[in-house]
């Protein structure tokens, strides 16, 4: 045989076999990304029906609903107890108020003392919002046994109760900046470093909070659907 006809006859060979070794890495290339696609596909594009009867999706329904049910029965139990409002109380009311509630804020004033309506209009504010702690205030000049039992010495003067026992106080501005221009703000963070009252999470935080829960659900169900019809 011809050597140069058996040495093209090689090279025609291999070139085929690259060829077709290309040709097959292509066709796995598409087959891969086909099927990556697909599973995209499913965790994107979920049966919002088949989820209806998912188990896990219904528990996390059944218990914000019971979350829902349990904080309103606790707001009515608070508001029955005079909470949610910033109320004046007398010196033969103050003894019950303070032991009735678990958490206290009670702001001795003097009606005729400037500060003590810029920290009633702050602590008015936070009642509504803070409605796990009490919010009260007494007339300086109308209870002197308290004044005096508490050493009360210069107004305002906000003293916190837990479980009826006074466990810290507000006296004047100064913890405040001394000024008269703080925000309620300011005093709510202050507040909660003393641990009267909690931070809170707004309505828009929780719904956010609630809806990636719904989506971490949704996607571990669609994986588990895709799991199952790959096997």
């Amino acid at each position: 045989m011809n050597p140069d006809a058996v040495k093209s006859t090689l090279t025609n060979l291999a070139f085929g076999n690259v060829i077709a070794a290309a040709a097959r890495n292509y066709q796995k290339e598409l087959l891969s990304e086909e099927k990556a696609a697909q599973s995209s596909s499913i965790n994107e594009e979920v049966d919002l029906d088949d989820l209806m009867d998912d188990p896990e999706l219904e528990k996390l329904h059944a218990d914000r609903i019971a979350a829902f049910k349990k904080e309103a029965e606790k707001r009515e139990a608070w508001k029955k107890k005079g909470h949610g409002e910033f109320r004046e109380v007398t010196e033969g009311d103050f003894l019950g108020e303070v032991t009735g509630s678990e958490k206290v804020i009670c702001h001795f004033y003097h009606k005729e003392f400037y500060r003590c309506k810029i920290m009633d209009k702050h602590l008015k504010s936070l009642s509504t919002k803070h409605i796990d702690t009490k919010f009260i205030r007494l007339d300086a000049e109308n209870a002197p046994f308290f004044v005096a039992k508490l050493a009360i010495k210069t107004l305002p003067c906000v003293i916190l109760f837990r479980q009826g026992v006074a466990v810290d106080r507000l006296v004047g501005f100064q913890d405040l900046g001394a000024k008269d221009d703080f925000s309620t703000r300011a005093l709510e963070v202050l507040l909660i470093k003393k641990g009267i009252i909690a931070e809170k999470k707004d309505v828009d935080e929780e719904d956010q909070e609630y809806d990636e829960s719904k989506r971490r659900s949704v996607r571990s169900s669609a994986a588990a659907d895709s799991d199952s019809d790959s096997d």
